[in-house]
């Protein structure tokens, strides 16, 4: 009878196991996107994820990059290098040409995906030095409304489902630790029934 808790709790991990381990595998392979923006001074970032979970992509990607200026010079194609800023992160192995340019992606592997954006290149202007910020009494109450708009701009956009997978894992993990709590319970009270016999 001591092996019935042992053969509950493997079959509570195995399942815990394949519910975690599942959606992960799942996920990868299939179509991918790429999202392309300017990086604000003469190269082009490539984020790559899978189109149908968002999840990145981590496998090597296969990309090159062509673009044409609105004056008519053309540029590339050059090849994409990762990025060390992240493993789905993507840059031109080239500067850009100062101008706006119409920018188009191709990639082909792990699938085929194309995606054309204009971006505009250029050497970044040198910041001026910070002033002293107003006190908060000072502070206009018109641009309350404007910043509380921009968060929830920003907020609004950025729910992409990307919270609903650390939902369901923390639900499952919850449910797991209440299965091992109910179990460790049972296991006392089989116990002391065993030792009052």
């Amino acid at each position: 009878m001591k092996k019935a808790p042992a053969y509950v709790l493997t079959v509570l991990l195995a399942g815990l196991a394949l519910v975690l381990g599942a959606p992960a595998a799942a996920a990868h392979g299939g179509p991918i996107k790429l999202e392309v923006t300017g990086d604000g001074a003469d190269n082009v970032n490539v984020l790559v994820t899978y189109k149908k979970d968002g999840h990145p992509v981590t496998e090597i990607v296969a990309a090159t990059l062509k673009a044409t200026s609105a004056d008519g010079r053309s540029f590339g194609p050059v090849p994409l290098r990762s990025a060390p800023e992240g493993q789905n992160l993507y840059h031109s192995a080239e500067p850009l040409p100062s101008g706006e340019w119409r920018v188009t992606v191709t990639a082909t592997e792990p699938s085929k995906a194309k995606k054309t954006v204009r971006v505009k290149a250029g050497v970044v202007a040198a910041t001026p030095a910070v002033e002293a910020l107003p006190a908060p009494d000072q502070t206009s109450q018109a641009t309350a409304p404007a910043r509380n708009g921009a968060a929830a701009a920003t907020t609004a956009g950025d729910d992409d489902g990307a919270t609903g997978s650390p939902l369901k894992i923390g639900v499952i993990v919850l449910a797991a630790l209440a299965a091992v709590a109910a179990w460790i319970v049972f296991a006392r009270r089989h116990t002391r029934a065993g030792a009052g016999h």
